[in-house]
């Protein structure tokens, strides 16, 4: 991979994607893919997440999450069946110390980097961090390119203007193609609606549930939001989708909701056990057929 233009590859890569991942799930017959693991375009940006993908910080900070502390073999088991499963995005950050575990999932199973989206997040407020952090992502994933980084957890609807320095890092990394999209991950609603305005913003992560579980505002509200970033061209995913598992029991109508929306390019759930994301890949068939 290392001895090829990266633009070439990523360009190559995006017409391979393309050509054989957007057709709709109910229109191949029994070659059908899941709705689960039918791809999606994010946004304006030319990558093609799959609607599902492979949430790696459940309860996660300070490098540890319930994904981690399950053990390594554990974890890469639930991550190579995730690939294997058809999901193809994986969701990360630096806080969640994931990335050297997606790393070697990628090369156990030998997944083609070319059809794998690989997010990943940043906490660092300084510009001079921000750009030794995409560094380190990049030797800790083993990959020449990233195809998301976001500015993690905005709280404040005054980022834009607080981390516009943060933001030049992540706009010339793109440019130079050591990223294909930039963006940041809200937990707050006024941040949100500063992203879902912002013309820098290509990706944004945003917490929605039927269930105001861990949400920033009301299903309505963050709803009405996610949906005009959708009109202005963002790729919009959505995040605490089951309330981190507070909607256990709400399963189906969790998933029947966040597909419904009609915004929703990918979602990241945080799985744990490889069983988990059967089940959810069959509701979510369910849930997108009624």
């Amino acid at each position: 991979m290392r001895s090829i233009n990266r633009r070439e590859f990523i360009q190559q890569s995006a017409a391979v994607v393309t050509a054989a991942c957007v057709l709709s799930p109910l229109a191949a017959g029994e070659n059908a893919v899941k709705a689960a693991c039918t791809r999606h375009p994010l946004g304006k940006t030319g990558v093609m997440p799959t609607l599902l993908g492979m949430g790696t910080g459940t309860r996660a900070g300070n490098k540890s999450s319930e994904q981690n502390r399950q053990g390594r073999e554990g974890f890469l088991k639930t991550l190579v069946h995730a690939y294997e499963q058809g999901i193809r995005y994986y969701d990360m950050s630096d806080s969640y110390g994931a990335h050297e575990y997606v790393r070697d999932a990628i090369k156990q199973a030998n997944m083609p980097r070319q059809e794998l989206v690989l997010n990943t997040k940043t906490d660092s407020k300084d510009a001079a961090k921000v750009r030794a952090d995409i560094e380190r992502f990049r030797r800790e994933l083993d990959t020449d390119y990233l195809d998301v980084v976001m500015l993690h957890c905005m709280t404040s609807k005054e980022w834009p203007e607080k981390l516009a320095p943060c933001m030049d890092v992540l706009s010339e990394a793109k440019q130079k193609g050591i990223i294909r999209a930039h963006g940041v991950s809200c937990h707050d609603k006024g941040a949100l609606q500063r992203a879902a305005e912002s013309p820098w913003v290509d990706v944004m992560l945003a917490r929605i549930n039927p269930g105001t579980v861990l949400m920033d505002g009301t299903p309505d509200e963050i709803a009405a939001i996610l949906k005009t970033a959708h009109a202005n061209g963002k790729g919009v995913i959505g995040m605490k989708i089951l309330g981190e598992g507070n909607l256990v029991k709400r399963i189906d109508e969790a998933l029947k909701f966040a597909v419904g929306l009609g915004c929703l390019d990918a979602m990241a759930i945080g799985f744990v056990k490889p069983g988990e994301i059967d089940d959810t890949i069959a509701r979510i068939e369910t849930a997108a057929t009624k």
